[in-house]
Parts: structure tokens; C-alpha cells; sequence
């Protein structure tokens, strides 16, 4: 008798699972809240993959083997109970692709810095000759690759979402690039519970894993302290020095190893500030734990080209430089994008709050930004938390005005920002939709 999978979400993570499930011999059933692309259907209808839309048909779903969640799902909406109740596993995307790939993992996760931690390492291994795949929250979904590529060696980047989700899913290599408050919304606004969800990226790892950390984040770094496990612990950071530590010593990235110790020059990094060179130390860590040459590294980082929406550089008009961090959806996002201005900006901020405390920012938001233009259907909250601290304050309601108000307030040599340190579903499809009409209204000016 065939095993059966129910999925719900037909998403990016969805659709992958179908198309392995599929392959894997697997009775498929699809289902979704919401309306499924004409595209999908086609594509579903294809694979004769059974699927149903704009509702959960429960008796469609009793006696299967597993449930896959679209990380989207929040694991606390009433519908979730009543699939317990019937006591099916439920499992994420990752957890169902890895049972089907002898890959080696690289599992990189984090508050900020894991597309671009991802992407470097990636790009580090590729320039190495390694047969290598990009997945996860990038770029195809893992179960997609593994059906359709199975790459000898896999860099994931991981959500707490999907981690939240998993059973025996162990990489090889983990990496934690840092955590703060995100997505609070999710974990009851427990930033102990998402802290946890984070560590399970540790939870099957043996003595032959390795599971990177940022040794500059102290909850992060307290929470290591206190884990159990027998995978070897490597710190990444600027303070301390351990047995195996990868740290900044006059502009060389120094891993440190029981074996080894090896030196990278970073000073042609194409990539600037301090978080970026954190993403480097990382990526770098895993290439050398992969014994890829320091050379290679070296070059590696000298050609890499940064992740999109990440402090992306737009244009220069009339000596006002547009900025497009769309990606930035939380604080500690916006914290490194306001660091890195070396003069006056003009900030568009706003979209669907997670729990936001504006108060870090406060400091940053006083030295370097003349002037908030809000970009939300709900701003008060921004509105109470500047307002002391920044004269001007605007009310926007589409991307095309709010760049034209940032536009007329911005003089030369000053920044147009849009860090919006918040999540897009109120008035974008998401945040690349956000970024791409930022763009394009810059273009338009």
C-alpha cells in the first residue's frame, strides 16, 4: 500500500515536496487556504497530484503517513489541533527532502546575515569545483532540488519556521549567524521559545558535525554555553579567542583550529561593515572546514556580488544615492543598514509589525536620519516612537509616493533608505515586490 502525504500550502515549499513525494511513490494530496496559481493546478494536474483550494477538506487528509506545513502555517491556528488529533506526524520541507539525499548539509540560520552567509558560501564552494546546490529559503525549495538535481553538497538557508518542524534533519555543518528579537509574533512574543527554535538546528548533530556560531552575540553565545552536544563548537567574531574561534586580526580573517591555522586577507571584501564581515568568517569557516583553499576563499570573497534588496545600491540622481534593503523586515536588519550611512538619510520605514521595540535604533536613528517617510497601512507605532527624536514625519500610502517625498526632502550628498523593518503583506506581495517597486520608482523620478 502506497504511503501518503498530505501538504499543506502549494508555495515554493509545497510544490517541491509534491514533485518529490511524487517521484518517491508517495500518494499525494495537496491542500490550500487559499487560492493556487493556474500554473501550479497545470503543473499538479501533470503529475496527477490530487489538490483542492480555498479550503481544508479533513477527511481528505485522515490515515496519511505525514503532514508537510508550509513554513507559513503558524503551528498554533485551531486547524493544526484537529490534524494532531488525529495524530499524523507534521513535518517541514527539510525534514521530508532530507530522508532522500546523501548530500552533505550546510545548514546556515539566524536572525540577519543567512542569505547572505548562504549565498557567500555558495558562491566560495562553486569557485572550489564542489557540486554544489543553493536551497532552502533561496532560490528552489530543498525537496525541489533533491527531486530534480541531487547535488552532492547542499547550503540551506533554514527559517525557524522550518526548523520548528523537524525530526531527524542533522547537517553535516550548521551555522547560527546571530539572534534577535524576530518574529515574535509567532513564538508567543517569547524570545526564549524563538531562541530555542534557532538551537534545533543543533538537535540531531553527532561528534562528526560541526555547528558554527556568532561568539559576538551574548544570548546567542549564553545559549551555546548551556547546550549539550557532541558536535564540535567553532565561535566566528571580533572578541574572543578559543580553541576553535575564527576572528578579524588586521584586516585577515584567522580560522582557528585544533589542527590548523589559517589567514585570509579581506581587504578586496566587495562587501562593507561589520555584519558583512561577520557573513564572511562564517562562509569562510565552512569552506576551510571543507578544506577549500585559502586562495580560493580569498578570490571568493573578492568577486562575490551581495544578496538583492540587501543594502542594494540603486542610483545616484542628483547626488542623493538610493538604497534598496527591502530584506531588512526587523531591527537588527535596520540597526546594521543605519550603521553603515556615512551621511544625512532619509528613511522609509513600515509594513506589517512583529513585535517591534524601535528603542535600539534610537541612537542611530538621532545621528543619521533627517527625516521618516512611513510606508504602512498602520504607522502610529512608528509615529509614537520617533516622534520625539526626528522633526519630520510623513505618511505615505503606495511606494511611488513615499520615493517621491523622500526625493523632494533629500539634498545632495544624503541617502534615500527604504530598510522598512517590517514584514510587506499589507501593501506588497512580499519583500521582493517591495524592492522591485522601490526600484522602479527611483527609476521613474
Amino acid at each position: 500500500m502506497k504511503e501518503k502525504i498530505v501538504i499543506l500550502g502549494a508555495g515554493e515549499s509545497g510544490i517541491g515536496t509534491a514533485i518529490l513525494a511524487k517521484k518517491q511513490g508517495f500518494e499525494v494530496f495537496v491542500s490550500d487556504q487559499g487560492a493556487i496559481a493556474d500554473s501550479t493546478k497545470d503543473n499538479f494536474d501533470q503529475l496527477e497530484i490530487d489538490w483542492e483550494e480555498n479550503t481544508h477538506t479533513i477527511s481528505k487528509m485522515e490515515g496519511a503517513n505525514y503532514v508537510m506545513k508550509s513554513p507559513g502555517i503558524p503551528s498554533n491556528v485551531p486547524f493544526m489541533d484537529v490534524l494532531r488529533d488525529l495524530q499524523i506526524p507534521i513535518i517541514s520541507e527539510i525534514e521530508f527532502a532530507s530522508k532522500y539525499t546523501d548530500a552533505t548539509l550546510i545548514g546556515i540560520t539566524g536572525s540577519n546575515g543567512k542569505t547572505t552567509t548562504a549565498m557567500l558560501t555558495h558562491h566560495i564552494l562553486k569557485s572550489a569545483g564542489f557540486d554544489v546546490g543553493l536551497a532552502g529559503n533561496i532560490g528552489n525549495s530543498f525537496a525541489k532540488e533533491v527531486a530534480e538535481k541531487n547535488h552532492k553538497y547542499y547550503v540551506l538557508e533554514i527559517s525557524s519556521f522550518q526548523l520548528d518542524d523537524i525530526i531527524n534533519f542533522a547537517p553535516q555543518i550548521g551555522v547560527i549567524t546571530n539572534i534577535t528579537s524576530d518574529h515574535l509574533d509567532r513564538y508567543d512574543y517569547d524570545f526564549t521559545q524563538y531562541l530555542k527554535s534557532k538551537l534545533r538546528i543543533n538537535q540531531n548533530q553527532t561528534k562528526r558535525d560541526f555547528l558554527l556560531f556568532n561568539a559576538d552575540d551574548p544570548e546567542l553565545k549564553n545559549a551555546i554555553d548551556q547546550i549539550d552536544t557532541e558536535a564540535t563548537l567553532h565561535g566566528f567574531g571580533y572578541s574572543s579567542q578559543n580553541m576553535n574561534i575564527t576572528y578579524m586580526e588586521n584586516d585577515q580573517v584567522v580560522i582557528k583550529t585544533k589542527k590548523q591555522k589559517t589567514m585570509i586577507n579581506t581587504m578586496d571584501f566587495t562587501l562593507k561593515g561589520r555584519h558583512n564581515l561577520l557573513n564572511a568568517m562564517a562562509a569562510s569557516t565552512v569552506a576551510d572546514l571543507l578544506e577549500v583553499s585559502k586562495e580560493t576563499i580569498r578570490e571568493s570573497l573578492s568577486n562575490f556580488k551581495g544578496a538583492p534588496h540587501r543594502l542594494e545600491q540603486v542610483l545616484k540622481i542628483q547626488k542623493i544615492n538610493y538604497i534598496n534593503d527591502s530584506k531588512a523586515t526587523n531591527i537588527n536588519s535596520v540597526y546594521f543598514a543605519l550603521e553603515s550611512m556615512n551621511s544625512q538619510t532619509v528613511w522609509i520605514v513600515g509594513g506589517v509589525d512583529k513585535g517591534n521595540d524601535y528603542e535600539a535604533l534610537y541612537p542611530l536613528v538621532r545621528e543619521k536620519v533627517k527625516a521618516i517617510v512611513c510606508l504602512g497601512l498602520d504607522n502610529q507605532k512608528i509615529i509614537e516612537s520617533f516622534q520625539p527624536i526626528v522633526d519630520i514625519i510623513v505618511e505615505t500610502q503606495s511606494m511611488k509616493e513615499a520615493v517621491l517625498i523622500a526625493h523632494k526632502i533629500a539634498e545632495k550628498s544624503e541617502n534615500v533608505l527604504l530598510s522598512p523593518a517590517c514584514a510587506s503583506f499589507d501593501l506588497f506581495e512580499n519583500y521582493e515586490d517591495r524592492g522591485n517597486q522601490f526600484k522602479q520608482a527611483v527609476r521613474e523620478l
